[in-house]
């Protein structure tokens, strides 16, 4: 048997002479009813989206050529990466068709080599990480309300003036694209097949660790890891883009931003509302998209975040043994990093550590700074600085 697998996401009007022609030839078509209704084969057709159910019935099927309908890209976030290997031993070909992410660029006139192509389809997407790398983010949405979903993460990240394609039944009659602010869109609802182009979100240029401290916006009262702190402390965490970062008692934001350039989201927690402003200031400073500011007291704001990989701590308000036992609940293999300035404190957080099963490494960082004198330069020690760095064996 020889089987057949199209692209066929866009519409019949959209279909390629080559895919026309294998299925004016095939005695058995298969697919979503919605792709079985458009295309209308003359053959017997059967509706299906079940890759397992679609192998089966082509096992038993008694005929020489077939076809599998797949909505979409063949080759992009398609049923057919499940499929194919399902069908080894038949003699396989794919054709692929015109994806709706070449169709609406056609439609906007512009070209989408640029784009940073993104489903969130049937999987685990997030909008803010993908907005971080300054390029506007095509996205595969799924459902009436998808588009609106994700322009309501837009405005949760401060993005609301961002403007936002969304292209609802492309390569149909019914076709419609709608260019507005994310805030508008996020209060809209549209036809169910629909994709969304979300245009590049400020951006900065990525540089290693430690920014300036005068680069952050500040608060009187409010302290600040250091620069050279929070390079040793973000060095000694090991973030890679994956993790799911912590900044506990997050103070004006320093750490919790340069977190976010490196990790897939961020969530800094802080109680202190003066300092909660100067965070979004700096956010939006240094368009920090994927940092979630999360008002409240540790450990009681922490209950209902993600498991953290990856976890700071900066403030703990005295309740050092309850935030460590909550990180362990969550996440027992996750890597935690505190600061301390007094013995005690250090003794403490190395204690409550290895309590709970994790191994400690501790560094102290003594630094001197450079100060003019007219003459000269003299070197002024800053107050030494405990890093506990602790994870699982």
């Amino acid at each position: 048997m020889t089987i057949t697998i199209l692209g066929v996401g866009c519409g019949s009007a959209a279909l390629t002479a080559e895919a026309k022609k294998a299925l004016a030839e095939a005695e058995l078509v298969i697919g979503a009813k919605r792709l079985l209704d458009d295309l209308s084969p003359v053959c017997r057709t059967v509706a299906e989206i079940s890759s397992e159910r679609i192998a089966t019935i082509l096992s038993e099927a008694d005929c020489e050529k077939a076809c599998v309908l797949l909505s979409g890209d063949t080759g992009f976030y398609s049923g057919a990466r499940r499929l194919l290997p399902l069908l080894e031993g038949h003699d396989l070909r794919v054709l692929p068709g015109i994806s709706s992410v070449q169709m609406l660029s056609a439609r906007l006139g512009r070209p989408w080599q640029d784009w940073m192509l993104c489903s969130a389809h049937g999987i685990d997407f997030d909008v803010r990480r993908a907005l971080c790398g300054g390029r506007p983010v095509f996205v595969l949405t799924s459902g009436a309300d998808a588009p609106a979903a994700l322009c309501r993460a837009l405005l949760d990240a401060g993005l609301g003036a961002l403007t936002v394609t969304v292209a609802e039944n492309l390569g149909y009659e019914t076709e419609r694209i709608v260019s507005a602010p994310a805030a508008e869109v996020a209060a809209q609802t549209f036809a169910p097949l629909n994709v969304l182009l979300i245009e590049a979100a400020p951006h900065i240029p990525p540089r290693a660790p430690g920014w300036p401290d005068e680069a952050f916006s500040r608060v009187e009262g409010v302290p600040m890891t250091k620069q050279l702190v929070r390079a040793a402390a973000i060095s000694a965490l090991g973030i890679t883009p994956e993790d799911v970062c912590w900044d506990v008692g997050a103070g004006t934001g320093s750490v919790s931003v340069e977190l976010s350039k490196l990790a897939g989201a961020v969530y800094a927690v802080e109680r202190d509302p003066a300092a909660l402003d100067a965070a979004n200031q700096n956010r939006t400073k240094f368009c920090a998209w994927n940092l979630r500011l999360i008002a409240g007291e540790a450990p009681d704001a922490l209950r209902e975040l993600p498991a953290p990989d990856k976890v700071f701590l900066g403030g703990t308000g005295g309740k050092l043994h309850d935030i460590l036992q909550l990180v362990h609940d969550k996440n027992p293999k996750a890597v935690l990093c505190a600061t301390a300035i007094t013995i005690e404190t250090l003794s403490r957080a190395v204690s409550e550590m290895e309590a709970l099963g994790w191994r400690t490494e501790i560094t102290q960082l003594a630094v001197s700074r450079s100060r003019s004198t007219g003459a000269g330069h003299m070197m002024l020690a800053q107050n030494p600085v405990y890093l506990i760095v602790g994870c699982s064996e």
